[in-house]
């Protein structure tokens, strides 16, 4: 009975082993193939009796050999206990597989090695994917790199011919008593002149954002920062009614850039007192979380809100302005998103008409 047993565990063992979905093979210590299952001979294209004839390391690329010889001869040591790593092998047919190799040492009862166990998963679809996608991730860096190197000639050359035009206008201003400065055609080229100006130094500011590396930011104190805006606008609500609140966690530590923090606090604090509503005294309040590698800088007022059915979509584009404020020109949120985003940020935001507005800005958290 206990005979038949055997026979029927060898069978299973045996059918595992053939018809199991990954490769496996066992590899003697030299790196001949001596026993091999249905699914090597699918990724390699080889029969069983054609490995039998060859090592593994005539099939191996040679970039991918030093390597995979050097782990074997750590695991002979006893240096480790197993290896993997991603190797390519030639296919039957001449082309190259890549493949998650699994290694490991089976020894003796005198822990003297007998053979090598290894596990061969085809993986070359993923790379394939993985380097069709670094690719574009390469142009893309590329083509982001030049736009920026385009952007910066062009609002360099802009700003010099700008700064040309309003001083010709100024000269003109100056000459013949004044009388062409009277003109209402003069006055339209000069309204046009300062315009132009101020578009370009819009451009010039959003040109400088762009994504920036960890090792270029700083560990800073959220409420510090926050402390610091609040009271650079202190001027700006001192003869109004209008209160703020520093609810933000004394704990909460980012990695920004602090220039950009400082603009980002700012340009929310100013738009709530520039949004207030007129029918109650204004409030703003700043508040802090974590969420996940996040710290959540929450911003809330009880402004006048904003239809995010109707203007939801173009919150934070450029140039788009969603109430009738003269000073409005549409550059505040633009810029915002994109240094948050550049410091690997994202902004939220959540209005009600006549309710108020608040924005949830993601920043990574720093320990």
């Amino acid at each position: 009975m206990r005979k038949n047993i055997s026979l029927d565990a060898d069978r299973i063992f045996e059918n595992i082993f053939n018809y199991a979905s990954g490769g496996i093979a066992i590899v003697s210590l030299k790196g001949d193939w001596i026993k091999v299952n249905n699914s090597i001979e699918k990724t390699l294209g080889y029969t069983k009796e054609e490995l039998y004839n060859l090592t593994f390391q005539e099939i191996t690329h040679k970039d991918d050999l030093d390597l995979d010889v050097s782990l074997m001869q750590s695991l002979l040591r006893g240096e480790i206990e197993s290896y993997q790593i991603e190797k390519r092998y030639f296919h039957k047919r001449g082309h190259i597989i890549w493949a998650l190799l699994s290694v490991s040492l089976v020894r003796d009862d005198y822990h003297r090695p007998l053979h090598f166990i290894s596990q061969v998963s085809d993986i070359s679809q993923q790379k394939k994917a993985s380097v069709g996608l670094q690719n574009m991730l390469d142009v893309a860096k590329e083509q982001n790199t030049r736009l920026s190197n385009f952007a910066n000639i062009i609002t360099h050359n802009l700003r010099t011919h700008a700064s040309n035009l309003k001083t010709l206008y100024s000269f003109i201003e100056d000459e013949e008593n004044g009388l062409i400065a009277k003109s209402e055609n003069f006055s339209f080229l000069k309204e046009s002149i300062l315009n132009l100006n101020e578009t370009v130094t819009h451009l010039a500011e959003i040109a400088k954002i762009r994504a920036v590396s960890d090792d270029k930011m700083e560990r800073v104190n959220l409420r510090l920062y926050v402390k610091n805006a609040i009271y650079n606008v202190s001027a700006l609500v001192k003869n109004i009614n209008f209160t703020i609140e520093n609810n933000v966690k004394p704990d909460h530590y980012l990695r920004v850039i602090p220039a950009y923090l400082d603009s980002i606090i700012l340009n929310f604090l100013t738009n709530a007192i520039k949004y207030r509503s007129t029918n109650r005294p204004g409030k703003v309040v700043l508040s802090s979380f974590l969420e996940d590698d996040y710290v959540v800088l929450c911003v809330r007022d009880n402004g006048i809100g904003i239809d995010l059915d109707k203007h939801g979509n173009h919150m934070f584009e450029m140039y788009k302005t969603f109430h009738r404020n003269k000073d409005a020109m549409g550059l505040g949120l633009f810029i915002t998103r994109n240094q948050i985003e550049s410091m690997g940020g994202y902004v939220e935001v959540e209005s009600e008409v006549g309710i108020g507005t608040k924005f949830l800005t993601y920043l990574k958290k720093s320990a």
